[in-house]
């Protein structure tokens, strides 16, 4: 099993947070779904990640950033 580097979640969840408001845990995603974004910088991963999941159009569960 791959592991991921802990610097990169760490700085994806970083990236989430500052985003979306929130990290992978409450995004609710495992190790296997995390790999699948693990190839791409952080920033990049979260960016992608809130396209797949269109959380860019879902303030509806978290309070957007201003600006």
């Amino acid at each position: 099993m791959t592991l991921l580097d802990p610097a990169w979640l760490k700085t994806f969840d970083a990236e989430m947070f500052r985003e979306f408001g929130i990290d992978h845990t409450d995004a609710g995603w495992d190790v296997e779904t995390l790999l699948s974004y693990a190839d791409l910088p952080p920033s990049e991963a979260a960016l992608a990640f809130g396209r797949d999941y269109d959380l860019q159009f879902d303030d509806a569960l978290w309070q957007r950033r201003p600006g």
